[in-house]
This record gives C-alpha cells, sequence and structure tokens, in this order.
C-alpha cells in the first residue's frame, strides 16, 4: 500500500466522513498493476443522507444572488490552481495519464468552472411585450433543483467540472457520484470548493454504481440527471429518468470519423491526429479513430501515421520522458487486445508497436483492409487502436463516416471551401474540427448525435441544462 496516496472519504452536508458500506474497492495504479489503498463506499443511509441535505443545501444556495455565485466559485477556482501540482499527481497514480497530461486536464477543469461561474452573471430573461394596459409579461430563469451528476474514471476532473460548474453556477446543488477507480483526484477538487459553499450544495460520493444511481435518481428530491460515459449505461439511466420524469443530460461515447483529403499537408495531419489521437491512451469518447483518406494519398499517410504513432514512448506516467500511459485498468487493456484480436480475425491487417512488461498496456494499433462489419468498425475501441481505409470521392467518405450508430465528434482536413461547406453539413456529428482538434471548449456546446448522446455540456447551452423556465403574466 502507497504511503503517498490516500484513498478519499466521502463529502456529505459539508463534512468528510469514511463510506460505511460492507464493500470496499481497491485503487489500483494501473502503471505497475499495484494497490494504491482501498476505497470505502457509501452505504444507502449516507445516499440519503446527501439527499436531505442536497434539498437543504439548493434552499440557501438558489438565494445567493448569481455576482456572488460567481465569486464564491472563482475563489475555489484559484485554490484548485495553487494545488494543481497534487491534484495532477493524486490523477496520474490513481489513472495512468502522464503527468503533463493531468496538469492540462487539471487546468481545463478550473477553465471550464471559471466560465460557468462567468455565466452565472448573465443567465437573462427576457421581456415579452404585453398584451394588456398595465401589464408586464416576463421570461425568468431558475435553477431547476438538485442535480444529480455521474462522472467517468477517463478525464474524471474535466467531466466532472462541467457538471459541477453548470449546477452551482445556475443555483442548483449538486450529488456528484464520481469514478471509484479515480477517486482522489476529483475529491482534491471538490475540496477546493466545498468551504465556500453552503452545506449541502456540493456532495461527493463513491459507491457501487448500480445502488447509488437508482437511489439518487428515483429521490423526488432530484430533478435533474447528468451522466457521462458508455452507451449501455446511459441508456439504463435515461429509462430510469423517464420512469421518474427527470430532466437528463448524456454525453456518450463516441467513434469519431477523421476525413483526410488529397489537398491536406500530410505531415502536419499526422503529426497533430498522432498527438490527439493516443492522449489518455486513447481513452476519450473525442478520440479520432476512423480515418478516411483520400486513395491518392492513402499510401504516404499510412506510412507516416504508422511511423509517428510506433516512435511514442509508453511508460508510467510519473516518468518525465513518457508519452503515452498504460489503461485505466485490466479490463480495458483486456477489451482492447479482444477487439484486435477479433478484427484482425475477420481480415484487418495490424501496424503494432511493442509495450512494457508491467502495468495495464495494450499496443499502438493501426488497422488496415476493414470493411464496415469489422468489428473495430462496430465497436469503439476506447484505446490507442485508429483504422485507416481510402475513399474515392468526397461523397463516399462521408457515407462511410456516418455508417455508425456514434455522432459525437468529427475532423476534416482540407483546403478546399467547397469540401468543407459539405462535410460541415453532411457529417453526422454533434462538433466538427477543421484542421484542428478543438472540439471541446468550454464556451462552445458539446454533446452528440445519434447513440452518442442527449443535450449538451458547456456553452450556454450547457447552462440552460440546469434552468427551468418560468413565465410571469403581472397585471396591475
Amino acid at each position: 500500500m502507497s504511503t503517498a496516496y490516500r484513498a478519499p472519504d466521502l463529502l456529505i452536508n459539508g463534512q468528510w466522513c469514511a463510506g460505511k458500506h460492507a464493500m470496499t474497492m481497491p485503487i489500483v495504479n494501473p502503471a505497475n498493476a499495484q494497490t494504491l489503498d482501498h476505497l470505502h463506499l457509501a452505504s444507502s443511509d449516507q445516499i440519503e443522507q446527501a439527499l436531505q441535505a442536497a434539498h437543504r443545501g439548493f434552499v440557501i444556495w438558489q438565494k445567493v444572488p448569481a455576482h456572488e455565485r460567481c465569486a464564491r466559485l472563482e475563489r475555489g477556482v484559484a485554490k484548485m490552481r495553487q494545488n494543481l501540482e497534487h491534484i495532477a499527481t493524486l490523477l496520474t497514480l490513481e489513472q495512468g495519464k502522464p503527468l503533463a497530461e493531468s496538469r492540462a486536464e487539471c487546468a481545463m477543469a478550473a477553465d471550464l468552472i471559471k466560465w460557468y461561474a462567468e455565466e452565472a452573471r448573465r443567465t437573462y430573461g427576457r421581456i415579452v411585450p404585453a398584451r394588456l394596459p398595465n401589464s408586464s409579461m416576463q421570461v425568468h430563469k431558475l435553477p431547476i433543483g438538485p442535480v444529480a451528476a455521474f462522472s467517468p474514471w477517463n478525464f474524471p476532473l474535466v467531466l466532472s467540472s462541467r457538471k459541477i460548474g453548470g449546477a452551482l453556477a445556475a443555483g442548483c446543488s449538486i450529488i456528484l457520484k464520481a469514478a471509484e477507480e479515480t477517486p482522489a483526484s476529483v475529491a482534491a477538487m471538490v475540496a477546493c470548493f466545498h468551504e465556500e459553499l453552503p452545506e449541502g450544495a456540493l456532495q461527493l460520493l463513491y459507491g457501487v454504481p448500480s445502488e447509488v444511481s437508482e437511489q439518487l435518481i428515483t429521490s423526488p428530491l432530484i430533478r435533474k440527471v447528468s451522466f457521462t460515459g458508455s452507451v449501455p449505461v446511459g441508456r439504463q439511466l435515461a429509462q430510469l429518468s423517464a420512469r421518474h420524469l427527470k430532466r437528463v443530460t448524456l454525453e456518450l461515447g463516441g467513434h469519431a470519423p477523421v476525413i483526410v483529403c488529397a489537398d491536406a499537408d500530410i505531415d502536419k495531419t499526422v503529426t497533430m491526429m498522432v498527438t490527439h489521437k493516443f492522449r489518455n491512451a486513447g481513452q476519450a469518447c473525442l478520440a479520432p479513430t476512423r480515418f478516411y483518406v483520400d486513395r491518392q494519398i492513402e499510401g504516404p499517410f499510412l506510412e507516416a501515421f504508422v511511423a509517428a504513432s510506433h516512435r511514442l514512448v509508453l511508460g508510467d506516467g510519473m516518468q518525465s520522458t513518457t508519452q503515452m500511459g498504460p489503461l485505466a485498468n485490466a479490463r480495458r487493456a483486456a477489451a482492447v487486445r479482444d477487439l484486435i484480436g477479433r478484427s484482425v480475425e475477420a481480415g484487418a491487417k495490424a501496424y503494432q508497436a511493442p509495450v512494457p512488461s508491467a502495468g495495464f498496456f495494450a499496443p499502438v494499433t493501426v488497422l488496415t483492409e476493414v470493411t464496415p462489419d469489422t468489428p473495430v468498425m462496430q465497436e469503439e475501441p476506447f484505446g490507442p487502436v485508429v483504422t485507416i481505409a481510402p475513399f474515392d470521392t468526397l461523397d463516399h467518405a462521408l457515407q462511410l463516416a456516418n455508417n455508425s450508430p456514434y455522432g459525437l465528434a468529427g475532423y476534416l482536413f482540407t483546403d478546399s471551401a467547397r469540401s468543407i461547406h459539405q462535410v460541415t453539413q453532411g457529417l453526422e456529428v454533434g462538433s466538427l474540427a477543421i484542421n484542428g482538434i478543438g472540439v471541446s471548449v468550454p464556451e462552445a456546446p458539446f454533446g452528440g448525435v445519434k447513440d452518442s448522446g442527449h443535450g449538451s455540456e458547456s456553452g450556454t447551452e450547457g447552462m440552460e441544462a440546469f434552468l427551468e423556465t418560468k413565465f410571469v403574466h403581472l397585471c396591475v
């Protein structure tokens, strides 16, 4: 057991307390498969305590003026930035990504909450021209109520901060059920804010996922559900939310297509895409995965991409030379290897690089000679795997790219205005980056179409998700 790492407590009603569930969960360093500590999970009684506290916290927090909510959140952001190195180190230890990536994630999480804090002062209603003399018609924006939020382990800080920032800025209270695999980094982030808030406004739970989600979502005290994670779990939570008429935002999986036209700069595109794809070992819902390359440049592109991806230095994220860390857990590494194996059996050709002997690594893999029926084209790899296939016309590329149940992010590389217009109109995704990688920023909406989700986070749309609309008709 590591002396440099300690599993966090739960935050309930403004107090840190140990979980009282009969079960505990080991927290494992994915770089060496060593147990860091054991996490004590929330009991049913503790979940109920959090629900009651969220109700009381909402009653108080919704009355705090917007400019004061903004100021308190910004003080929390300042603490986050002061503690960035500590939070990032915890994240690398428990999740595996290189320390540089953990620092960047912590900085982005702070930026997200700061943007939402500023947006608290801009939750404008409007005045509607009155129909009657001596009357007024107004539209008010009000916080929806206590929020149940669920965030995953791949980007635990960023994906939790979207929910924390939006809910608190809008005047809601929030119970965050974060991922049990990465608890300490999120707890360290939450600790930067909770002293600025009323008891119960922000709470943090870890527990048996099915038990926590069932108890939170079915409670009449919860008015909004926000989930980031897999499509199967998203479906289950959406059904549960629908039965209890809870508003829900879902940010689910992705299998992002990349269209590379003949006029693209191959070296620039490869450099950008290799860095972006293998960030966090490919464990990102927006990671570029299905590359469709104009047949005229397929050979040079493939050669350059394989060479660049195989030069990546794999290892422990705490080492400064590491460019790609391990996958987050053993089941993820096994699933990626299984998907590669099934795809090769189905006829795909694999270009693979060696991996370290210790830890939960899967090989950096480029697959060619794939068809729409190849397993890797049907299932989200969520790991260091890409496919490269040729296209003959842009219509052909769009047909291939849209032949997926996912529609989160997409990428296009071209200098042609005509191609940009055609792909912008025709690619079925929620976010599109053209000659770049910026599909997710605090001030713009991020969400998917088709099986990739429902609703948006970030941007004004993300703030709107935590607000109710009330019409007031006043006659005097």
